[in-house]
């Protein structure tokens, strides 16, 4: 062939790919290429906040796949430092929608000034955005630039790796976790089996095939369509399945809502004020077999209220009741304080809540750093861990699996209640949060809890939600937010393990890592043969 010739053949159009087809939508992005990264950045901001609402109280749940789609989508073609970027900007988004209510806590109500309050809120929202910056790197440097291993198997593994990780690492911090906005889609059905980080792997597994519905072949979109399908078919399949059975006749339950205000909870003045109210009103549920506080609800620690204590448990056994209160208590040598559960039946029994809060239950700074936050008016005093080995609490004939607040969120560290617990219990002061939405954030993460474990779940609050949550994470019963009131209802004690309570979370992290090790592979391996190329428009391979 001629040199003319060879010259003619390289200089004609070619025809576009199965994979070129969807590049027009990207040219939203591209139209202006001197700004082609900040569109990219800002989008990806406006995704991750509406993420935010797909989880309580809007419940929006379709989001929870669209708009990781969008992120995975616009990571396509990106370089590593833009990917970062972009994941970035994205998760900053999510956390800023959806953890706003830090400024109630910190500043309205831990009374901190503004410019901390910003910082502190800026600076764990920025934290939290690291770890998508971590995946979009991980995902423009290493994976393939297209295809099966990309959409389906490396995009999902990486972000579900990262997403756990966050979950425990510097103690953790697994609010938004994808996962638990499916408590009421079929979804839910895999919580027994795979718990919330296997959910969240199917959505983001749904997510990838929808840039693979844009972006790939024939047979990348029929595979594609398969991923989409398959989950959802097979939760409303598991539909009859129960994967613990009543083991006991069911047990009458009242919940104390008395709806303190954070501002009167730990003032003098207001102490016998309170001490009344809890009373009263739990002289209106005697009769009942257990009779639940909240978290804290004593104003004081409980060392200084022995005699109202005693008095309170005797006239709950008198009427054939039992007490279950939360309460701050001090060790013997008053050094260290716990943010602890009493349950008050035939014996005393404690749990103290194991897994604190970071600059709120403890502070892990210098003593000088302390004595600076008790002059601007923040709380000082760090709570000590209660350990890991507690036992249930045995209390009206039930083994309660207890938690306090903030523990609700971490599922594999509830396991270690099983196989005896037969029921849970949360106790929380919602206070903090003041009329947001953490309080519905925290409470999906209780049903999640309820539905991994098969077990139902006392959910006991200063002023909402108070609830009772059943075994497949249905709401029973619940009490109106921010208002004094009684809940009365039943629990049913149940034995039996779940698979998840069998092997926790290390099953699905296991797979996942297999997952995105074999797509590192595919990326290494197709960057040797020349396959991976920067421009996979314009390539025809897409498996």
């Amino acid at each position: 062939m001629s040199s003319r010739r060879l010259a003619a053949v390289a200089a004609a159009p070619r025809a576009e790919s199965p994979l070129a087809s969807p590049g027009a939508p990207r040219r939203l992005i591209a139209v202006l290429p001197g700004r082609a990264a900040l569109a990219r950045r800002a989008l990806a901001f406006g995704a991750g906040a509406v993420l935010a609402s797909a989880f309580a109280p809007l419940e929006w749940w379709p989001f929870a796949i669209l708009c990781p789609a969008v992120l995975m989508w616009l990571w396509e073609d990106a370089s590593p430092r833009d990917a970062a970027g972009t994941g970035f900007w994205f998760s900053f988004g999510t956390f800023l929608a959806g953890t706003y209510w830090l400024y109630v806590s910190i500043h309205d109500l831990g009374k901190a000034p503004v410019w901390l309050t910003i910082a502190l809120m800026l600076g764990l929202v920025g934290i939290m955005a690291l770890y998508n910056a971590l995946i979009g790197y991980t995902v423009a440097r290493w994976l393939p630039r297209q295809g099966m291993w990309r959409w389906l198997i490396g995009m999902p593994a990486a972000w579900l790796l990262v997403e756990w990780w966050r979950g425990w690492f510097l103690s953790g911090f697994s609010w938004l976790s994808l996962g638990y906005s499916q408590t009421d889609t079929w979804l839910a059905r895999f919580a027994p089996i795979l718990g919330v980080y296997g959910i969240t792997l199917l959505l983001l597994v749904s997510a990838g095939a929808l840039v693979a519905l844009l972006r790939g072949n024939t047979r990348a979109r029929l595979t594609a369509a398969v991923a989409l399908v398959v989950p959802w078919a097979a939760g409303a399949a598991l539909g009859p399945v129960r994967w613990t059975h009543p083991s006991g006749a069911p047990v009458s339950v009242a919940v104390i809502q008395a709806d303190i205000p954070q501002q009167e909870k730990w003032q003098n003045r207001y102490q016998d004020k309170i001490l009344d109210r809890y009373r009263t009103m739990t002289e209106s549920a005697l009769g009942t077999k257990l009779i639940v506080w909240p978290e804290a609800a004593l104003p004081a620690p409980a060392n200084n209220l022995l005699p109202y204590i005693e008095l309170m448990d005797r006239e709950t056994q008198s009427r054939g009741s039992s007490l279950v209160m939360g309460v701050v208590r001090a060790s013997a040598d008053g050094e260290h304080y716990y943010d602890s559960i009493l349950a008050l039946g035939k014996k005393a029994s404690w749990y103290s809540k194991d897994h604190l809060v970071p600059f709120a239950e403890f502070f892990p700074v210098p003593h000088f750093v302390r004595n600076w936050l008790r002059l601007m008016s923040l709380p000082y005093e760090s709570f000590s861990r209660g350990g890991t080995h507690q036992s249930p609490l045995p209390v009206a004939g039930l083994e309660l699996g207890p938690t306090v607040c903030y523990e609700v969120g971490y599922g594999s560290y509830m396991l270690n209640m099983l196989p005896k617990a037969d029921a849970l219990v949360n106790v929380t002061n919602d206070a903090w949060f003041g009329h947001s939405s953490a309080r519905y954030e925290q409470f999906q993460m209780a049903r999640m809890r309820a539905l991994e474990e098969g077990r139902s779940m006392i959910v006991a609050t200063n002023n909402g939600l108070s609830a009772i949550i059943g075994p497949r994470g249905r709401v029973l019963a619940s009490a109106p937010p921010y208002q004094r009131y009684v809940l009365r209802s039943s629990v049913t004690p149940r034995a039996g393990l779940t698979p998840y309570a069998r092997v926790g979370n290390w099953l699905i992290v296991s797979l996942c890592a297999l997952g995105l090790a074999g797509a590192l592979w595919a990326g290494a391996r197709r960057r040797r043969t020349g396959t991976g190329s920067a421009h996979p428009l314009h390539t025809r391979s897409s498996t």
